[in-house]
């Protein structure tokens, strides 16, 4: 099934209006080769200090969210995070929209390697093929970790349609608000040991990497890399992330 024939389906909280300029800004060729290399590339600032304690103080509003997962409870390591509930805040719904149009550019560079179903070139349409799958409820969340907390590594996936990379953005400034924390990525090499990559981002700086895995290439054309994520414990003060996922969940 081509994702991209399904009807198109309008997000709920949008504002094509709001300015997000470093967005808009991304070269997306050295976004392509890092994801090529590692499964993992680091951005430049997407929101400015202002929009990240706006997204950061968003956390205590429980209106504002659908869920809460106490991480420790579930043995997912320590911590917690909050699914947003619909609408989504203004700044998610424009980044979910602005940043998938190139994303999905590479989904379908990838999907044609690993011989899978393309997406849809808009997130409205990816929209619109989550809800005929029964995936209805926003995976977009705000994550907090306090001192100890840390998160086992893992993969975010939702019902059968996966959209293949997302993103996290830091809402705080690492040595100031916070100690430790790094974001690690372990790779999964077919007949081979596990690589990590730990990556260290900047406040208002994204990560996107791959969700489940990735095209690489082998003798005999591509081989499937699978690729977790975590983050290792938080010594000291607060740690805010801003997860960016592209599918819905049923």
């Amino acid at each position: 099934m081509d994702h991209g024939r399904l009807p198109t389906a309008p997000d709920a909280g949008t504002d094509d209006t709001m300015e997000l300029p470093a967005v808009d800004a991304l070269d997306w060729s050295a976004v392509t080769a890092a994801l090529d290399a590692e499964g993992v590339a680091v951005t430049p600032p997407l929101l400015s200090p202002r929009a990240c304690e706006e997204v950061r103080a968003l956390f205590d509003r429980d209106e504002a969210f659908r869920s809460t997962v106490d991480m420790s409870r579930h043995r997912f390591g320590s911590g917690h995070y909050r699914y947003f509930a619909a609408p989504l805040p203004p700044v998610v719904t424009a980044l979910r929209r602005r940043l998938y149009p190139p994303l999905a550019r590479i989904a379908n560079q990838w999907a044609e390697r690993l011989d899978r179903p393309r997406f849809p070139g808009t997130h409205e349409e990816l929209t619109a093929a989550c809800a005929a799958a029964g995936q209805l409820r926003p995976t977009p969340l705000l994550l907090r970790y306090g001192p100890g907390d840390y998160n086992c590594l893992h993969q975010d996936v939702y019902g059968e349609l996966t959209f293949p990379l997302q993103v996290a953005v830091m809402l705080d400034r690492p040595d100031v608000d916070f100690t430790g924390g790094e974001s690690v990525f372990v790779e999964q090499r077919p007949r081979a040991q596990s690589r990590p990559v730990v990556k260290r981002p900047g406040q208002g700086q994204g990560l996107i990497f791959a969700v489940h895995d990735r095209p690489v290439p082998s003798a005999r054309g591509w081989s499937r890399f699978m690729l977790r994520h975590g983050v290792s414990a938080v010594h000291e003060g607060q740690r805010h992330v801003l997860g960016v996922i592209f599918h819905d969940a049923p």
